[in-house]
Formats: C-alpha cells, sequence, structure tokens
C-alpha cells in the first residue's frame, strides 16, 4: 500500500526535474540561437533590403554604379558571417529551423543569378525587387522559427514584434519600388499593383501585431501611428495607389519615410530590450524551478519513504477498520443518496449519512472525517450538471475559434488562387469552393454564438440594411432560389451587422430546406413605426398552430441549448442573436402556404446610411440560363457601400464570351479581396 505511493511519488519528482532542465535546456539553446544567427541574419537582411534599394535604381538608371558593387560585397560578407554561425549554433538548430536554414540557403544561392540577370540588362525594375523580395520572405520565415522561449506570454509577444518587423520589411519594400520610380516618374501598371499590395499587406501586418501587443509595448506604436509624420507617410501612399504614378515632392516622400523608419526601428529596439528583460526573469524562474525539483524535490522523496516505513505497520491495523466502514458507504450509503438527489429529492443529510465513527490515529479519524464530507458533495450535484454544460459550452468555443480561423486561411488561400487563375471553368470550382467555405465558417459562428461569446466580426461603420440581406443570401447553398423585393433605404449599426447577418442566413437557409426545390423564397423589408422589419417568405408545407407557437416561444425566450435537440441548431443561433440585440422574431403561416419569418430591427440599431443603397438586382439565374457555365450575379452585390470599388459597372450583357466571363469573376474575387480586408480590419478595431 506504501509502496505505490512512494513509487508514483519519485516517479513525479523525476518528471518534474526532467521538464525543469527541459525547459533550461530550452533558454540555453535560445541564447545560442540568438548570438550566433539571430544577429547574423539581422545584419543580413539589412544589407539585403540595402541591394534591393540599389539593385531596383541601377535597373532604372541603366547603370552600374561603384557604390552598387561596394553593396554586393557587404552583402556577400554578411552571407559568409550567417553560414559560419549557422555551422557555429551546432544541436541548437532543431528539426523546424534546420527546414528554414535550407530553404534560405537555396535563396541565397540565387542572389549571384540575381545580380547577373541585372547587369545584363535582363531584368524590369519589378522584376529585380521581386526577387530580392523572395529572398527576404525566406529569411522572414526563419525568423518565425527562431523563438524557442518556453513561455507563453514571451512568445506571443515576440512573435507579435516580429509581426511589426515583417511591416517593416514591407515598408522597405514601397521604398525602393518608389525611390527607383522617382528617377524617370513612371510607374508601370504592375508595379501600381504591386505598391498596392504592399500597402494592403502593411496594413494588416501592423493591425494584427497592435492587437497581440501588451499596453506596455503598444503604447509607443500607437504614438507612432496617431502622429503627423506617419499620417502623411499613410496619405501618400494612398496618393501612389490612387494616381498611378511616384509622388510628386519626391524629397519630401524620401524624408517622410526616413523618419518613420527611423522611429519603427528606434521603437524595435526599444521593445526589444522590454522583452530581453523579461526573458531574463523568465529564465531565473526556470533556474529557481530546476533547484527547487533537483534539491528540494529530493530531500521531499527521501523524508516521505522515511515516515513512510516509521508509520506503515500502526496505520495498516488502524485502516483495516476505516476499511469496512468506508465500503459500507461507498457501496450502500453513498450511491443511494446521489440518485435520490439526482432525482430532485429532499434528503435530510445528517439522517441518511451519519459521521463515520471510527478511533486511531489523527489520520485515520481525518480520513473518516473527509469521507463523511463526500456524503455533503452530493448536494451540489445540480450545480455540478451546471459546471459541466458550461464545460461543453466551451468545447464548442474552443473547437469553433480553430475551425474559423482554418476557415479565414482556407478564404485566403483560394483568393490567392482565384488571382492566379483566368480559365472559365476554373474560377467557377474555385468560385462554388468559396462559397462553401463561407457557409463552413457560417457554422463555426453558430457554435461560438451557442457557446455564449460574439463571433468577432464588427464593422465600424453603418451597413446598409439592403447589403445585409445580400450577404445573407450569399452565405445559403441555394442563393438561386433567393429573390430580393425592393427595400427602402435603411442602414444598421456596424456592431450589430455580422450578427444580424448571420441572423437572417440561418432564416433563409431553414426556408430553403424546408420548401420544395422548385420553389422561390422571397425576402423584402419595410421602414416600420418600431424599427425595421425584414420578411422571409417560402412556399413549403408549412406547420401546424402548435409547431408555430413553440418555435416563437423558443425565439423569444431562448432557453439553455440541449445537445440532445441538434434538430433545431439553427433557430437556438438565431434565438440567441435576438436576444443579444433585442430583435424580435416571430414565425407564422403564409397566406399562400408555407412559413413566413418576421425580423423586427429595433430603432437603436438602426443608423443613417453613409450613400443610399443602390436599388436591388436579383442574386439569382437569370431565365434557368448559364453564361460559359457560370450563373450570372451582380458584382459586388453583397459588399457594402463603402467596400465597393469605386470605378462604374459595366453593364451586364445577355451573352458573354469566355473572356468576359474571365473577367466578370476576376473582378469578382478583386472585390472579395478587398471586403475581407476591410473586414478583418475593422473586426479588429
Amino acid at each position: 500500500m506504501l509502496l505505490l505511493p512512494l513509487l508514483s511519488l519519485s516517479a513525479l519528482w523525476g518528471f518534474v526535474l526532467n521538464l525543469t532542465v527541459g525547459d533550461g535546456r530550452a533558454l540555453s539553446q535560445a541564447n545560442t540561437l540568438y548570438e550566433t544567427i539571430g544577429v547574423t541574419s539581422t545584419d543580413l537582411g539589412t544589407q539585403l533590403q540595402a541591394e534591393r534599394a540599389r539593385s531596383a535604381m541601377a535597373v532604372t538608371t541603366r547603370k552600374l554604379t561603384e557604390d552598387l558593387g561596394e553593396q554586393r560585397a557587404r552583402t556577400d560578407r554578411s552571407v559568409t558571417a550567417f553560414h559560419k554561425a549557422v555551422t557555429k549554433a551546432g544541436d541548437a538548430v532543431g528539426t523546424d529551423l534546420r527546414g528554414s536554414l535550407d530553404a534560405l540557403g537555396a535563396e541565397l544561392g540565387r542572389l549571384s543569378g540575381i545580380r547577373a540577370d541585372i547587369d545584363g540588362g535582363q531584368s524590369s525594375r519589378l522584376g529585380a525587387i521581386n526577387e530580392y523580395n523572395r529572398v527576404l520572405d525566406s529569411l522572414l520565415h526563419l525568423y518565425d522559427h527562431l523563438s524557442t522561449v518556453p513561455d507563453l506570454p514571451i512568445f506571443q509577444q515576440a512573435s507579435a514584434l516580429q509581426t511589426m518587423g515583417s511591416a517593416r520589411e514591407i515598408i522597405a519594400r514601397e521604398n525602393a519600388l518608389v525611390s527607383a520610380a522617382l528617377v524617370d516618374r513612371t510607374m508601370t501598371d504592375a508595379e501600381v499593383a504591386a505598391f498596392a499590395e504592399y500597402v494592403s499587406a502593411r496594413v494588416f501586418l501592423h493591425a494584427r501585431a497592435r492587437s497581440a501587443l501588451d499596453a506596455t509595448l503598444r503604447v509607443p506604436y500607437d504614438k507612432l501611428f496617431g502622429g503627423p509624420e506617419f499620417a502623411s507617410y499613410a496619405l501618400a501612399e494612398g496618393r501612389i495607389v490612387a494616381t498611378g504614378a511616384p509622388p510628386d515632392d519626391g524629397r519630401r516622400w524620401t524624408e517622410t519615410l526616413a523618419e518613420v523608419s527611423t522611429e519603427l526601428d528606434r521603437i524595435g529596439v526599444a521593445s526589444n530590450e522590454i522583452l530581453a528583460a523579461r526573458s531574463a526573469d523568465v529564465a531565473s524562474s526556470v533556474h529557481t524551478r530546476i533547484a527547487i525539483a533537483g534539491g528540494v524535490g529530493l530531500l521531499a522523496v527521501v523524508a516521505s519513504i522515511i515516515i513512510s516505513v516509521r508509520f506503515g505497520r500502526r496505520l495498516s491495523g488502524e485502516l483495516a477498520g476505516l476499511r469496512s466502514a468506508a465500503l459500507d458507504l461507498a457501496q450502500a450509503r453513498l450511491p443511494s443518496i446521489v440518485e435520490r438527489l439526482r432525482a430532485g429529492e429532499e434528503v435530510d443529510v445528517r439522517a441518511e449519512a451519519p459521521p463515520i465513527n471510527v478511533s486511531g490515529s489523527t489520520e485515520i479519524v481525518d480520513v473518516a472525517r473527509s469521507f463523511g464530507t463526500v456524503q455533503r458533495t452530493a448536494v451540489q450535484a445540480a450545480v455540478g450538471q451546471a459546471n459541466l454544460r458550461r464545460g461543453v459550452a466551451q468545447v464548442f468555443l474552443n473547437l469553433a475559434r480553430r475551425k474559423q480561423g482554418l476557415l479565414h486561411r482556407q478564404l485566403t488561400l483560394l483568393d490567392g488562387m482565384q488571382r492566379r487563375t483566368h480559365d472559365p471553368d476554373s474560377l467557377e470550382e474555385l468560385f462554388r469552393l468559396d462559397h462553401l467555405t463561407t457557409r463552413m465558417r457560417r457554422h463555426a459562428e453558430g457554435l461560438i454564438i451557442l457557446s455564449g461569446a460574439a463571433p468577432g466580426r464588427v464593422w465600424r461603420r453603418p451597413v446598409s440594411a439592403l447589403d445585409i440581406v445580400r450577404a445573407a443570401i450569399a452565405e445559403v447553398e441555394d442563393y438561386t432560389r433567393v429573390s430580393v423585393d425592393t427595400m427602402p433605404p435603411g442602414a444598421v449599426d456596424g456592431t450589430a451587422a455580422a450578427d444580424l447577418t448571420h441572423l437572417l442566413a440561418e432564416l433563409v437557409e431553414n426556408a430553403t430546406i424546408y420548401s420544395p426545390p422548385d420553389t422561390a423564397i422571397e425576402v423584402r423589408g419595410d421602414t416600420v413605426s418600431n424599427g425595421y422589419a425584414i420578411e422571409i417568405e417560402d412556399r413549403g408545407l408549412g406547420l401546424t398552430t402548435d409547431e408555430y407557437a413553440a418555435y416563437n416561444k423558443l425565439l423569444t425566450d431562448p432557453p439553455e441549448f440541449d445537445l440532445a435537440d441538434s434538430d433545431r441548431l439553427g433557430l437556438f443561433v438565431v434565438a440567441r442573436l435576438a436576444e443579444r440585440h433585442g430583435i424580435q422574431v416571430m414565425m407564422r403561416a403564409s397566406p399562400f402556404g408555407g412559413t413566413l419569418a418576421i425580423v423586427l430591427i429595433p430603432r437603436k440599431l438602426l443608423a443613417e446610411a453613409e450613400q443610399p443603397p443602390p436599388q436591388p438586382r436579383p442574386l439569382a439565374v437569370v431565365n434557368g440560363e448559364f453564361h460559359a457555365g457560370l450563373p450570372r450575379r451582380v458584382r459586388q452585390a453583397n459588399l457594402a457601400p463603402q467596400l465597393k470599388a469605386p470605378e462604374p459597372e459595366p453593364p451586364v450583357s445577355e451573352e458573354r464570351s469566355p473572356e468576359e466571363a474571365r473577367d466578370l469573376f476576376s473582378a469578382f474575387q478583386r472585390g472579395t479581396r478587398r471586403a475581407r480586408e476591410e473586414s478583418n480590419d475593422e473586426g479588429e478595431a
């Protein structure tokens, strides 16, 4: 009886000691990596950025200057130092880091070819910049695997600072392109497009990093981003994208960018120093844990062995009496009491489970009292059930958040594939996959809502009711069956726009599922005295009076979600969203057969639209016909007005060639990409 606990304690001591020693080894490896690869890779990145800028200038002027040659020599020396540092790091390089180092080594091996193409006049300005960008991308990927600090908060802050560093590299790319373009005062369409991508990437990286930084590290960045220098720089970015030409005042651009870059570098150095101080504290804590686990833990094991041998014999006799009393409690009385408590009966614990009367040492008496305490825990059975439900809800939330992140990455990949694809058939398949992924994201958000949390998508500006309806229809599989009647102008507060879109999508999907596939679903809206009403009407078989009453009760006063009632999962989501924002939802029989769902948006959620919404156009197949194998859709119909492209839309013809269909879907995916980037910015805000 005593041997097993002693062996377990010894094993636990060895396990804890191994963990703490492992943390110490990880700190040692992290320090080695920083002093070797970390230092040299930082210098390598600086030299590559400088060579990229000078190479872009050389391609523009068609002159190979002595300054470029000297910079290439400095880059070569930095590459040599980096390779020596990798060798010196030795066993500190893990498997993941080794793969990143091999990829970077392959990219560095391409430098001679890149330079030869530049010297021979075979590279364009943008082509040369992109070649250097590939090398620097491999270097940034290496940075992502370089941090191995065994402390989650510090690792998260280090990752956020690394994201800030990636944004700094994007700024350097902008500078290389614009500085070279200032020489001949021209920018090609491809260069303007590349610069626009740089700007979008920079905005995204800054937003993501700021959201991950803690208050101490975020304050300097917030001060810089809110200052006049950065505002002037951002304004210049927008003008370049809008005009497609380098800035008129090249000197002002250079000075502003230099000020912003210098301040970013200064803040980055200061932030790294703060993080290094925190890492030092973590290292001290790890060393303390090693001492405790190694020294104090060993003493505890030895003391436990001595005490156990001393009192083992005396306790064995006393435990025999306790054993019989405990078996009677555990096998007979306590199960009966717990079962009655679960059934909701009133139980007098003192009368049904009196204390166990045993004699012996203090330890035995304490154990007996502990068994008596077990009897009282049965009263808390109902509380335990509630805790169980909360635990299940948390599991739903965690799984849904992970799924949401994966689906966001999948949508990003699909955007990239759509940008690279011009074949109409391939675009159709990618569009269907994109639509399917969007629906999957809505289902993941449904789990988040049922868990009591918010999905996370929020708009800062009002969104028109028509755009919300179109966005909801776009998230439904049979969207071609849904038609939108004329809707008067109206806008919803951006904080409730995403939830209202989800609510309407669930109702529209129910209408498509529970109605014949050859019937249409009608959606209409109107301004009423209490707010804005939206109606969704199908041509199904309808429900009985009792069923409508039950559903309306669920929508008015949503009960706690029951895992066994998964058939009404969508209605539970609708009820939770309606309760959150004070929206009234009711269902009743349609006079034409089927079901009519009415959604009343209260006045407190309504806002003034930034511009009048356009007249609705049907989001469906026209006359049952398809053009080049693709369903006809209204371009950017489901985007909020502030997200739509500024250029006018060409009229839709009755017949399109494959080339026209390809252009149509290319424009659609560009609008979708801009909408998602705006959604991410506003959701993180």
